[in-house]
């Protein structure tokens, strides 16, 4: 599978067995982790009683600079902006908007004789639970690299690219399996666009980033003066305009392009947590349940993966892993306590960011929550 849509399917991690080590000195973890890779730059930030407890940041901005990044710095989060999606249809669902339950056939009418039968009673939590059925991505590569070079308006975009996606055929049943799917998630945005008449990035912005105070998220790439993606052991200075690079702009809903800083992204994970134990700012009781709860059992609910347990470490945990292959960043959650932790590298598996995130955080592990 192409690299730009194996970054953006990645999902839920299960960390089955992390070493662990002592967070007492980050920058001393930060540098531990990244011994033996590639990674530019790594970013850490710790949860802890419903606030920041204490970050770090080690590196560079780009390999080819000697330009230290910084604690302020904005980091891509790939398809760690599910839950932000999931987050955004809940408050609507909330509000009155949508529904959890109502049909795809009736949210998006037009669409319904075209849409392959399997799909047209598959609903928003299906999607956002990655039970719809709906295959990871379009299996049409030509067709999915159109939109770099797209002049459309980005819900045009998504609309053309749903419409084709709904007329293949299922990865498996509906509601019978978890199957990961991208594509789910850019349904369920073209439906809240259609239904509010507004971009997904403006809802984002309007419903999810002002009202939490992350002033720092964005749907662009990076730029000098910020950390950059990096492959091939060489910064990327032109992501999201040809299929090496990247996603295409429209894929923001499935986690795209997002960029943000740490304490902007903890805004997000320190509300999720108080929302567990019924003190959320964003969404009512019933919706942050909803989100951090998979009702069949499994390791997904609506945004988040979720698991009894993460390296030896009690649970329950909320967790997601995004790249798009230019960066790699993990967030672990433990609501009950109200701990968590972010990482972020600008730079993936191709040089080790991947590595060098799951060493720090197993390092920081230990300091959120007991041995299982």
């Amino acid at each position: 599978m192409p690299s730009r849509l194996l970054a953006a399917s990645a999902a839920f991690l299960l960390f089955a067995a992390l070493t662990l080590a002592s967070a007492s000195d980050l920058d001393a973890v930060l540098a531990k982790a990244m011994d033996g890779t590639q990674t530019p730059a790594l970013a850490v930030l710790e949860m802890r009683d419903g606030k920041i407890a204490q970050e770090a940041v080690r590196g560079v901005r780009r390999n080819d600079r000697f330009d230290l990044a910084k604690i302020s710095d904005v980091w891509a989060t790939g398809s760690d902006g599910k839950p932000m999606t999931a987050a955004l249809i809940a408050k609507l669902v909330d509000r009155g908007v949508l529904s959890w339950n109502t049909p795809l056939s009736k949210m998006l009418p037009d669409l319904a004789e075209t849409m392959r039968p399997e799909y047209r009673t598959v609903t928003l939590i299906q999607l956002l639970s990655h039970r719809s059925g709906l295959p990871q991505d379009t299996s049409d590569l030509a067709f999915f690299a159109t939109f770099f070079t797209d002049a459309r308006s980005l819900p045009q975009q998504r609309l053309a690219y749903i419409s084709r996606a709904l007329t293949e055929a299922p990865a498996v049943a509906p509601d019978s399996a978890f199957s990961y799917s991208n594509t789910g998630f850019i349904v369920a945005a073209v439906i809240a666009e259609r239904a509010t008449r507004s971009s997904y990035e403006d809802l984002m912005r309007r419903e999810v980033f002002q009202p939490l105070g992350m002033a720092s998220a964005k749907f662009a790439a990076t730029h000098d003066g910020q950390p950059r993606g990096h492959r091939a052991g060489k910064p990327v200075t032109a992501a999201y305009v040809k299929a090496d690079d990247g996603n295409p702009l429209m894929f923001a809903p499935a986690g795209g392009e997002l960029h943000l800083s740490l304490r902007d992204w903890a805004q997000f994970c320190l509300d999720q947590m108080a929302g567990a134990q019924g003190h959320g700012k964003l969404l009512t009781a019933a919706s942050y349940h909803l989100m951090q709860t998979d009702p069949h059992g499994g390791n997904a609910a609506v945004g988040w993966g979720v698991q009894d347990a993460i390296g030896g470490r009690k649970g329950p945990v909320l967790l997601h892993l995004g790249s798009d292959a230019n960066w790699y960043a993990v967030v672990v959650l433990f609501p009950k306590s109200g701990t968590g932790a972010l990482v972020a590298a600008n730079a993936a598996d191709d040089m080790g960011g991947d590595k060098a995130v799951t060493a720090a955080l197993g390092a920081l592990l230990p300091n959120l929550s007991p041995a299982k």
